[in-house]
């Protein structure tokens, strides 16, 4: 394919994935399958990679990630970014009603309303109508640009789908993380004995601020706009700015609504108390402000708010009940949870049986004591919380709750490591809940991926004591199979297939599902990308695993002291024999030289003897290795013509040296 047959396939793939990124985001609607799509987005990345000058800072590619961004630059709002102030009760709101009307001198006025989610406040700049800055609040009046990690951000246009725009716009917005996605991320985490995200709102804010746009892109942030500025907008009022947002392909909440009067805003107010419980994120009140763009100005602001806007924030989601016993449950890293078993109570529109405790610092924290009345309350977070005691209630003689201290399911003395909050089960091979958790963690999609063995199989095997780690699952044969409960032929031969297919998973796969402590998918890849075979891996020192990108002290003593457990090394030679595969299958290289030996290179521009899967491979073949992002471990940037600014800018403020494609040739010659 030459330059201008490359250009226009860009640029039709380019218009394309906008298209049906808007239609699935935006419509609700599905023109053409995930694989379809990926296949697209591949295609395009691959060409942006071999034709640099026609890829476009508003390309789909953007929506992957993948830039590493060390620090965040400042800057400063163009219009400050106020907090609204805050009214409990609807007496509160009715006087600040009476001094809206003061204020407007008798104007007759009207409010739009607007719920008030739970997220992170983000700031959008336009410029032609493409995206060119993202910043957080801050401290209202100046904040980061996390531009990068905003364009991961599906529901946020790169560029504007009218052709009715001013050449400079700034929408603003709430980034958030939809409940679903929380929860999915927190299984993972559970899953790989991490500790547990706190709730949604932190989640989006500590994601906004990652240094990898690529973990970003995974973490599938939402976005909802409630605010459209900038000089000389042909709008009079907020409803056209909203209405304007949703023409150029915003998403926008459709909760919203435009009120006539206070006695509207409150029977809107009631409207969403309870149904804002079926949102797919949370919302703490309503926002409502005096709709016209002229009246705002008139009425001004404070020294910290607008006094044409203010916040109605909704009571806190709670009830009181008794705490009937608290019992303890283990999971697959051993870690040993404590929960609340209440008397039913009805909370958010739900019956509420169990609240989380959390650890034994909490169960101190507040006192606990058995047959408590305690108030719960049911806010960011998936599950109610005990928030604390009615102490008038307590009953006489009650004692503290004494946490335990052996594990519920096998005895074993629970351990507790400095400066961690979780009590531990160490007896990781011989506790029922742990050996389970661990096949049915190694066996899950991202990991062996035999989807043919789930829960309850597991359960029977263990029960029956045909499987007590992963690789008695490659022992089993017909016979064992067959007598266990609902296994028909058919059925018992799926099971064996599917165990007999994880043979072929890739390498990061089956060391992700080895259960490593803190290492998840995306350290595992890191990992095996880095040390190539398990051999390599199983040797490596603290030392050495903490020069990997991205990888920290607490992953790299995990990765150690799993290593130098004998159990584990047999369990995964037995693997190895077995056929499992523990190491990564790349093509062969000739090497044809070490001059590149120990060095990491990043490719950049057009080059006159080279392609650039070319270039890539040369550099391979003379022991280099070849990354995709600028970084302080970078040693070398290579840069052909029409090299982006941006990233010889951060080369050079790195101290990474820059060479050119002449430079290049004599240093492999």
């Amino acid at each position: 394919m030459n330059a201008a047959e490359a250009q226009k396939r860009i640029q039709e793939l380019s218009e394309k994935l906008h298209y049906y990124n808007h239609q699935y985001y935006q419509e609700s609607v599905s023109e053409v399958s995930d694989y379809e799509f990926d296949k697209m987005l591949e295609e395009l990345i691959k060409l942006e990679d071999e034709f640099p000058q026609f890829k476009s800072d508003d390309s789909p590619s953007q929506r992957v990630g993948g830039d590493i961004t060390k620090s965040f630059e400042t800057f400063e709002h163009i219009i400050p970014m106020l907090s609204l102030g805050n009214t409990y009760s609807k007496e509160e709101l009715e006087d600040w009603d009476k001094r809206v009307a003061k204020g407007l001198d008798g104007e007759a006025y009207e409010y739009f309303c607007e719920l008030k989610f739970d997220g992170v406040a983000i700031s959008l700049h336009y410029e032609d109508g493409k995206l060119v800055r993202g910043v957080t609040r801050g401290d209202g009046t100046r904040g980061d640009v996390i531009t990068t990690n905003a364009k991961t951000i599906r529901t946020i246009p790169l560029k504007v789908r009218t052709e009715d725009f001013p050449a400079y716009f700034e929408a603003r917005g709430e980034v958030f993380l939809p409940r679903e996605n929380f929860n999915a991320i927190n299984k993972e985490r559970e899953a790989n004995g991490e500790e547990l995200l706190a709730n949604p709102r932190n989640t989006a804010s500590g994601t906004l601020k990652m240094q990898d746009s690529s973990v970003v892109a995974k973490r599938k942030l939402d976005c909802y706009l409630y605010s459209y500025n900038g000089e000389n907008l042909s709008i009079t009022s907020h409803e056209e700015g909203i209405k304007q947002l949703e023409k150029m392909g915003f998403n926008v909440s459709p909760t919203y609504k435009k009120c006539g009067d206070i006695n509207q805003v409150l029977a809107y107010i009631n409207e969403w108390e309870e149904k804002r419980h079926t949102l797919p994120l949370d919302t703490d009140g309503i926002v409502i402000k005096v709709n016209s763009k002229d009246q705002q100005q008139t009425l001004g602001f404070t020294a910290k708010s607008p006094r044409w806007a203010i916040a109605y924030k909704y009571k806190t989601e709670s009830a009181v009940t008794e705490l009937k016993e608290i019992t303890y449950q283990v999971g697959r890293t051993g870690a040993v949870t404590p929960v609340a078993n209440l008397v039913p109570v009805q909370l958010a529109g739900t019956t509420v049986k169990r609240a989380s405790l959390h650890n034994a610092n909490e169960i101190a924290r507040l006192d606990l004591r058995i047959g408590d009345m305690v108030h719960v309350e049911k806010g960011g977070e998936i599950i109610p919380k005990i928030t604390g005691v009615d102490l008038n209630a307590r009953k006489a003689g009650s004692k503290p709750v004494e946490y335990l201290t052996q594990c519920p399911e096998c005895g074993t003395e629970l351990v507790r490591a400095e400066g961690e909050a979780v009590h531990y089960c160490p007896n990781d091979k011989g506790c029922p809940p742990q050996i389970k958790g661990s096949i049915a963690h190694f066996i899950q999609r991202k990991a062996a991926d035999i989807d043919s063995l789930g829960d309850r199989t597991i359960e029977l095997l263990y029960d029956k004591g045909l499987v007590k780690n992963v690789a008695d699952l490659y022992d089993l044969s017909f016979e064992d199979v067959y007598q266990l409960e609902g296994f028909k032929e058919l059925s018992t031969e799926n099971l064996l297939k599917g165990i007999e297919a994880s043979k072929e998973i890739p390498f990061e796969n089956i060391l992700f599902g080895l259960g490593i402590r803190f290492v998840g998918r995306t350290v595992a890849e890191k990992l095996a990308q880095h040390f190539k075979t398990i051999d390599r891996l199983s040797e490596a020192t603290y030392e050495e695993l903490v020069e990997v990108p991205e990888i920290g002290g607490r992953i790299a003593e995990s990765v150690v002291n799993y290593f130098n457990d004998p159990d584990k090394r047999e369990l995964i030679e037995r693997l190895k024999a077995k056929g499992l595969q523990f190491e990564v299958v790349e093509e062969e290289n000739q090497q044809l030289s070490n001059a590149l030996e120990g060095k990491s290179l990043v490719v950049s521009g057009v080059f006159t003897n080279y392609g650039r899967d070319e270039i890539k491979e040369v550099i391979k073949q003379h022991g280099g290795k070849v990354v995709s992002a600028i970084s302080g471990k970078v040693d070398i940037l290579v840069a052909g013509e029409n090299m982006g600014p941006a990233k010889k800018e951060k080369a050079e403020k790195l101290g990474v040296q820059i060479i050119s494609e002449e430079e290049f040739t004599k240093m492999i010659s």
